[in-house]
């Protein structure tokens, strides 16, 4: 039996900004609170989401979200959020931001630790449809998250761990490519590699899928064409939409399942020693996970060379790495920061990551091991 479910409210093109106070009142949202960080307000784009909202005097914003969301920093929101009032959250940024907004929408209506709600200690069932409305606006081209019904934050215990509910996945996504004009490359690259990450793990989870899998193929022929384009030039607006488009379906297609390389991703994006970015990881990681997960992939290996446009002769692994390097991703892990005596620490967190389950093939503590040393660069 598969259990298929699909998926939010979704407003895509140039100029789909210009919706979002009309959408907002459809939603009901009167006191909204923006969640962001403190990058983008150095940017325009804070002031386009305010005047596209009118410009209220009295609007909240928590501008403070860290590159990998901490509950203490979802609290610190929380607070914001209960002091002026708000009745629902928008989420402007990449990820980041908007898995942090997802832990703000759901602590404003439900009681208790956020730990009691994480999916590795039975939460899912605990998360009520009574959330606080949220709309997502992502700035990035990569994690998806404004269609995803998961959050991933990192606990006061150090773990970082999902939250994941269907009663997550926000409102409305309004995906404006032309807020991705310009983004600098290394963050194009990241974000980029992160959908490719996104499409190809759940093309290759062993779940019974058949319309996540074809999504996913369709997002990863677009990143295919489009990411070189949208490095080279960074305002090339039907490159920018392609990607955008690429990120969204990799997280609609992963409510199949990820794998191995989140579910070591996820512990290294949590390390306090030095800050990683999630989708550069996931890129560092996808060629020595590719060849791992090899054996029992059978026609997904050649269907994934395909679309992604391996020629004869080459490796699909191979290409993920070359086309990392010519992509500006770092060749390791190690030249991340990431130093030999940390890797048994992530090797055991990820066997207890919510994306291990859902790799191509069940893997052991040596595997993950093994995945990072190769890894290390």
């Amino acid at each position: 039996m598969a259990l298929i479910t699909y998926l939010t409210r979704i407003q895509f093109d140039h100029g789909a900004l210009a919706l979002l106070a009309d959408e907002m009142k459809a939603i009901g949202i009167k006191r909204p609170m923006i969640v962001t960080d403190a990058g983008l307000t150095k940017t325009p784009i804070l002031d386009m989401v305010k005047d596209a909202l009118g410009r209220p005097n009295d609007l909240a914003v928590f501008d403070r979200t860290p590159s990998n969301p901490t509950e203490a920093a979802t609290l610190e929101a929380l607070a914001l959020y209960r002091e002026r009032g708000c009745d629902g959250v928008i989420a402007v940024g990449g990820g980041s931001s908007m898995d942090l907004a997802k832990g703000v929408r759901l602590l404003a209506t439900h009681e208790g630790s956020m730990t009691s709600y994480a999916m590795i200690e039975g939460g899912v069932a605990r998360i009520r449809a009574d959330v606080a409305p949220m709309i997502a606006i992502p700035t990035t081209a990569g994690t998806g998250s404004e269609v995803g019904r998961g959050a991933v934050i990192v606990l006061e215990d150090g773990r970082k761990v999902a939250l994941v509910s269907p009663h997550l996945i926000p409102n409305l996504a309004l995906c404006d490519p032309d807020l991705t004009l310009g983004m600098p490359k290394h963050l194009t690259a990241g974000a980029g590699m992160d959908a490719v990450a996104h499409c190809i793990e759940t093309f290759c989870a062993p779940s019974i899928n058949p319309p996540a899998e074809a999504i996913a193929l369709d997002g990863l022929g677009k990143a295919a064409r489009f990411l070189d384009r949208a490095l080279a030039d960074p305002f090339d607006k039907e490159a920018r939409w392609n990607m955008m488009m690429a990120s969204m379906e990799g997280a609609m297609a992963f409510q199949k399942g990820l794998g191995a390389v989140h579910a070591l991703s996820h512990p290294l994006g949590a390390l306090k020693e030095v800050s990683l970015h999630h989708g550069t990881l996931n890129a560092v990681l996808m060629p020595a996970v590719l060849r791992f997960n090899r054996p029992t992939l059978g026609d997904k290996w050649a269907k994934l060379a395909e679309v992604i446009g391996v020629t004869a002769g080459q490796d699909l692994a191979d290409f993920i790495a070359e086309w990392n390097q010519r992509s500006g991703i770092p060749a390791g892990l190690r030249p991340m920061g990431v130093t030999d005596v940390m890797l048994s620490k992530i090797a055991e967190a990820a066997m207890k990551d919510h994306c291990h389950a859902t790799n191509a093939r069940k893997a052991t503590m040596g595997d993950y091991l093994s995945i990072l040393a190769v890894s290390m660069g």
